[in-house]
């Protein structure tokens, strides 16, 4: 099987600019039917591809949270380079995180947060999504399951510092949610983790403006832009974007 490494992604069309931010271990692929969609509503939708993802897993243990939000930060340049001065930012679980801190410290019309984490899992957790990033990425490249488990078993030795960054870049960023006072849309799958579930919570109670929506999604689980209620997100996202 040939494996084609996902991209950055840009639609241009009208003047309202939204920057598409993907998560942890995801791709752009993760966020392109929503960008498809907000492109035919006649938005400009721009979704940069994070150092170290949708690559090798030996690629990724090379990067870190660090590059991840100057990737994050690069996306927000080239739509300013651009000449969009009104903003919207959108990520998915971990890219949800970087749309907050982008509300935080730069100029955005509004911050939309799907999946957004506020509590740092545990290292065996993080490990996990490593490990199973690995053997997804390895399969897909259609090794056999003996080499699999060969490189799985020296991958799993290989250091991984970056996961304490990544759990204290969530926790600075939930510390400053109260600082926050742009128009916000929290959107939450109610088949996720309950640490994700109440994670929305906090961001909807946090933020302060009273512009603000929390919406669930009862047969979603965490990617809610690739389930079974994608369309219902995608409207729900437009509709948002539409009101500020």
């Amino acid at each position: 099987m040939k494996f084609v490494a996902p991209k950055s992604f840009t639609y241009e069309a009208g003047n309202q600019a939204v920057l598409l931010l993907h998560g942890f271990t995801g791709t752009t692929a993760d966020v392109r039917k929503l960008g498809r969609h907000l492109h035919k509503m006649g938005y400009t939708v721009h979704a940069p591809l994070y150092r170290g993802h949708g690559v090798g897993p030996d690629e990724l243990t090379q990067t870190g949270p660090v590059q991840w939000w100057q990737d994050a930060l690069d996306g927000y340049q080239t739509l300013m380079a651009q000449g969009y001065e009104s903003i919207i930012v959108a990520g998915v679980s971990m890219g949800g995180v970087f749309a907050l801190k982008m509300a935080l410290e730069l100029p955005v019309k509004a911050v939309i947060t799907m999946s957004a984490p506020m509590h740092a899992k545990s290292i065996g957790d993080l490990s996990q999504r490593i490990y199973d990033y690995a053997y997804n990425f390895k399969r897909i490249e259609g090794k056999s399951s003996e080499l699999i488990e060969k490189e799985l078993n020296q991958f799993k030795q290989k250091p991984k510092p970056f996961l304490t960054d990544l759990q204290q870049f969530i926790i600075e960023v939930k510390g400053k949610l109260v600082s926050i006072n742009v128009p916000t849309c929290v959107l939450q799958g109610l088949k996720d983790e309950s640490m994700y579930l109440q994670s929305a919570k906090e961001i909807y109670d946090q933020v302060q403006t009273n512009h603000k929506e929390l919406k669930w999604y009862e047969a979603s689980g965490h990617i809610i832009t690739v389930g079974p209620e994608r369309e219902a997100v995608f409207n729900d996202v437009e509709q948002f974007i539409s009101s500020v």
